[in-house]
């Protein structure tokens, strides 16, 4: 049995890792095909953006439901259920025949999508170790990166070539795939039978005790703006792109480079982050994001464009191993899958909500304009970011 769980225990990082990148990858599937797949079933513009805006607005809230809930009986079986089904919503896509059915089934993809982000994210802090939250949030990182790398890449030539119904079942197989691997990880809630009695005890409270703690506000400002200024990004993008000559090859080309740049420099940075602090890494991610994202409406050319969003990806990848880690460190065992939810649910709504600011703001100011102001909510970010350093 000691041999067994040994055994376990070697190969839990790669697995959560592998877990990790299938766990996002339904939602990548989806992105680039579910407006159009919403149009196909009869669904007006309106319509379409609520369809597609759904799944965010029931995922927020079930990240923080389901984080607390992980703190309560640990990610493993969590994770299992959550994969499962999300697994089965990807299925139920492909028998969805009017607007109403597919309304009703992103309600429900979000929701059991809510449970896999905090239980990944609570299983990876947990399982690679208190002494290297950087390098073990980096591998976390590069596994949400590489689910958007292929997600955008495959869903698109999928849909076009065979039909929407088979990136719903290979996304639906992979699912089950991945709860299958969850299986083999270490079955540990990381609780004592005092702290878990604890922690029940505090119920909900233990939300109101994590607001308050100092060294999570950086993290939790970053990863919102992060990811606002992505949704911003990926809503104005396309139509930048599009005014400028170019069309879909290239506006993939340049989330391509994003992504694979997020990938790269993820690793490297967080070992830097292990030995010299994460809130300079972050601050160093910010500082790059807000420059790479205010010189966009300048450049006219594809070059141009990707050499800032290769910058962009670089700046990505410097702030999410450091912001995971600063989440991880701040936060106890018994605690840190409530945590890690909140964090999900801000990434989540970083992103409707940006996009959603981006389309008002492109069609009140013009695209460009719009695209100045994506990194707002980053220089907010950056300045709590060095009041946070400047006081510590």
């Amino acid at each position: 049995m000691n041999e067994l769980i040994s055994s376990r225990e070697k190969t839990a990082l790669p697995v959560i890792s592998a877990v990790t990148f299938v766990g996002f990858l339904d939602t990548h599937l989806l992105i680039p095909v579910m407006s159009l797949y919403a149009s196909e079933l009869g669904a007006g513009i309106g319509t379409v953006g609520l369809i597609v805006g759904l799944y965010s607005i029931a995922n927020t809230p079930a990240n923080i439901l389901f984080g607390r809930l992980v703190d309560r009986f640990g990610y493993k079986l969590l994770l299992v259920i959550g994969l499962l089904g999300d697994a089965a919503g990807m299925f139920l896509y492909s028998v969805c025949r009017v607007p109403v059915h597919l309304m009703l089934v992103r309600i429900f993809h979000g929701i059991t999508g809510g449970i896999v982000g905090p239980s990944t994210m609570s299983a990876a802090s947990h399982l690679g170790g208190e002494s290297r939250q950087g390098r073990t949030m980096a591998f976390y990182g590069m596994s949400l990166a590489a689910a958007t790398l292929v997600g955008y890449g495959l869903s698109g030539t999928l849909a076009s070539r065979i039909g929407y119904d088979v990136v719903f079942f290979i996304g639906a197989g992979l699912l089950v795939l991945g709860a299958l691997l969850s299986i083999w990880l270490p079955d540990r809630h990381y609780q004592t039978p005092e702290n878990h009695t604890e922690a029940a005890g505090e119920g909900w409270s233990i939300i109101g005790t994590l607001e308050k703690k100092k060294g999570l506000v950086s993290p939790y400002c970053t990863v919102f703006a992060q990811y606002f200024t992505f949704g911003s990004v990926v809503t104005l993008l396309p139509l930048y792109v599009k005014n400028h000559g170019m069309d879909s090859f290239h506006v993939g080309m340049l989330l391509a480079s994003f992504a694979v740049m997020f990938i790269i420099v993820q690793l490297p940075v967080s070992r830097l982050s292990d030995r010299f602090g994460r809130l300079w890494l972050s601050i160093v991610g910010l500082v790059l994001g807000i420059i790479s994202l205010v010189a966009v409406p300048s450049a006219t050319d594809f070059g141009w464009l990707l050499v800032l969003m290769l910058v962009y990806g670089a700046a990505f990848g410097a702030i999410f191993p450091s912001i995971s880690a600063m989440v991880a460190e701040n936060t106890t065992p018994v605690e840190r899958g409530t945590a890690t939810g909140i964090f999900h649910a801000l990434l989540t709504a970083g992103v409707a909500v940006g996009a959603l600011a981006a389309g008002y703001a492109g069609d009140a100011l013009g695209v460009k304009y719009g695209l100045i102001l994506c990194p707002a909510f980053m220089v907010i970010a950056l300045v709590v970011a060095l009041v946070i350093k400047r006081r510590s």
